[in-house]
């Protein structure tokens, strides 16, 4: 942005299709570190892209992790709306210097989309099954202003590119897995998705110079989850942008978290 408070768009000269800017799973929840949210919101404000897309699993909703586990503790209305809140208090800290960067530039205006998770349908499938919540607390709880919110498991298409937390398989209701190259094949698109911890990307061309990609990046968090154990230590975090999405072809620019941190942090 150059000194501060001077704030100037970049050029005028058009693009080649648009950018997206792809936000993966942050699983945001009580006692974990934040601080790469600022650098999202930073290279937001750098790239300035056409598009924003937060994959999910923005809430991380401990408190209803084994609400199907047998013998589990009931559900305590407390601890429920402390995970709600902790997410809305990140999410405006997110969303806060981009609002404020747009009050100096109202040309840009980006395309918001907010894709819920399995996380988030943690508190759906809660209400369907205890009643005694219902009025009470509700996905309307958890905001995201600014953003056109999708239901799970929706699958939106932007610019040629299908967009949902995961694809499930029409037969099984699961996540569609394999290579990413399959993935494409079954979902015969070029495709988007969280979900699955790390980075998996691919493309694949097709006669006529048609191609296809498929991506699939569903960790952009510091803390380290139990469940993962070793592995999770090493696998990729960050955020994704895509420049010159047209009819489901782009260029992918991939940004991890030691990128982030050194340049915005």
């Amino acid at each position: 942005m150059g000194k501060e408070g001077n704030y100037k768009l970049p050029s005028d000269k058009p693009r080649v299709g648009r950018r997206h800017f792809v936000i993966p799973d942050t699983q945001i929840k009580r006692g974990v570190g934040v601080r790469h949210i600022d650098y999202a919101s930073r290279a937001v404000i750098k790239y300035l892209p056409d598009v924003i897309v937060i994959m999910g699993d923005w809430w991380d909703m401990p408190s209803l992790s084994s609400y199907d586990a047998p013998g589990s503790k009931g559900v305590s209305g407390r601890r429920l709306r402390g995970d709600i809140d902790v997410g809305n208090r990140v999410f405006e800290r997110f969303i806060k210097p981009i609002n404020e960067y747009r009050k100096h530039n109202p040309k840009w205006k980006p395309e918001c989309h907010f894709l819920f998770g399995n996380h988030e349908d943690r508190l759906t499938r809660l209400l369907n099954e205890e009643p005694k919540f219902d009025g009470l607390i509700g996905l309307d709880d958890m905001k995201t202003p600014g953003f056109i919110r999708h239901d799970f498991l929706k699958i939106i298409s932007i610019d040629g590119v299908y967009y949902s937390h995961y694809f499930a398989n029409v037969n099984t209701g699961k996540p569609i897995g394999g290579s990413v190259q399959n993935r494409i094949a079954k979902i015969g698109r070029s495709f988007v998705q969280g979900h699955t911890q790390g980075f998996q990307y691919a493309r694949q061309e097709y006669p006529g110079g048609m191609a296809r990609h498929g991506l699939v990046a569903g960790s952009f968090y510091t803390h380290n989850e139990v469940y993962r154990g070793v592995q999770g230590r090493g696998e990729w975090r960050g955020v994704v942008i895509l420049n010159g999405v047209r009819n489901g072809d782009y260029n992918i620019m991939p940004l991890d978290m030691n990128y982030l941190r050194a340049t915005f942090g």
